[in-house]
């Protein structure tokens, strides 16, 4: 049975094996002693409690450090991972490009510190720099360890996604979502499920997250409660997705909101349709271009550029016809052909105006 501890660097939790005397953080490779593995607490007691008062929830960033106070326009941390799956049958060839303009983007568009850039692709010279499975989860861990309001959180992954049969009844369309990491054939996918409990549900209130997936089956991948149902002409409606369990998928008083490639029954091309230079992910591409071209100033701007671009976008699809072949393999459905029939997807832990509520990171 694993236990949780927390790094002695960086206080991010960490998997401990049984009988381990030590682990390395993958994050900031401080190798944190165990004396006695067993006389470690679990992570969901704490002694901060005040008596007689409910206790916390099950989740390791409640024995997070305060860290320091936030700046007066608040601290800015982001994981961008971009996968490529060289050298196997499931290889894309824009997503490595993806992270590189994103990150690019986030440092000159929107000053987010360089340092507080968390790069994973397998161009990464650092062996947990790569996205594998547990990478990715330490990386989103660390996402929002010891967030406080005022931060500015943004996680972006470029890759493919594939979705499951859900038998918890927490899915409308009853498919849960997941992400592939590079080692995904062996060691599995991340599923929403997991990804909703480790950066959505411990947001605090005044900290913002948004996320940016280019993926296959992506339109509720974070699992949040609403997802923004627009048509053709730019009219929308919000749709409830809350699970009928009663389960609750938002935050803890925080602001989530995600942009993703398509709707959860379609997959997301990787092409050089767009660019016309080199492959790149659709909705990546037309995320940023949403943003450069001055279309970025709320989220219903960006989201009807993003679709605009697409819908106009002709029948050249070289790297999507790969995408489609591989969500084949993936998941036995059929191909796309004829043109970028994607629709980008905007969902939200509450529902809002987006047509006057402003994009801001």
């Amino acid at each position: 049975m694993y236990m949780l501890v927390n790094c002695s660097g960086c206080r991010t939790p960490l998997q401990l094996p049984p009988g381990a005397r030590s682990i390395r953080c993958a994050l900031c490779q401080v190798v944190t002693p165990i004396a006695d593995p067993r006389s470690v607490p679990p992570p969901s007691s704490s002694s901060h409690a005040p008596p007689h008062e409910a206790p916390p929830s099950l989740s390791p960033y409640n024995h997070a450090p305060p860290g320091p106070p936030p700046s007066a326009h608040g601290r800015k941390k982001a994981v961008i991972c971009g996968i490529s799956y060289k050298f196997s049958r499931h290889e894309l060839k824009g997503c490595i490009n993806d992270a590189k303009c994103m990150r690019y983007l986030l440092i000159n568009k929107f000053h987010f510190p360089e340092q507080s850039i968390l790069m994973l692709t397998e161009e990464e010279t650092d062996p947990y720099r790569i996205p594998t499975k547990n990478n990715m989860r330490m990386a989103l861990y660390w996402l929002v360890q010891g967030c406080q309001p005022g931060d500015s959180l943004l996680f972006h992954y470029s890759g493919h996604g594939s979705r499951q049969r859900n038998y918890s009844g927490d899915e409308v369309d009853g498919y849960d979502e997941t992400l592939c990491p590079l080692d995904f054939e062996t060691q599995g996918m991340i599923v929403d499920d997991e990804i909703n409990a480790t950066i959505v549900r411990p947001l605090p209130q005044g900290v913002k997250l948004h996320a940016i997936v280019d993926a296959c089956h992506s339109g509720t991948v974070l699992d949040l409660p609403f997802l923004c149902r627009m048509n053709r002409t730019g009219h929308y409606v919000w749709e409830d997705h809350r699970p009928r369990s009663g389960m609750w998928k938002g935050t803890n008083g925080g602001e989530a909101v995600s942009f993703s490639g398509c709707d959860d029954n379609q997959t997301s091309a990787d092409t050089s349709a767009l660019s016309k230079i080199t492959s790149t992910g659709a909705m990546t591409f037309c995320f940023i271009q949403a943003i450069e071209r001055g279309h970025g100033t709320t989220y219903g701007s960006i989201l009807n550029s993003m679709r605009n671009t697409i819908r106009s976008t002709g029948n050249d699809l070289d790297g999507g016809v790969v995408t489609s072949l591989v969500t084949m393999l993936l998941t036995g459905g059929s191909g796309m052909s004829g043109g970028l029939r994607q629709e980008p997807q905007l969902t939200s832990c509450q529902p809002f105006d987006v047509y006057t509520r402003p994009f801001l990171l």
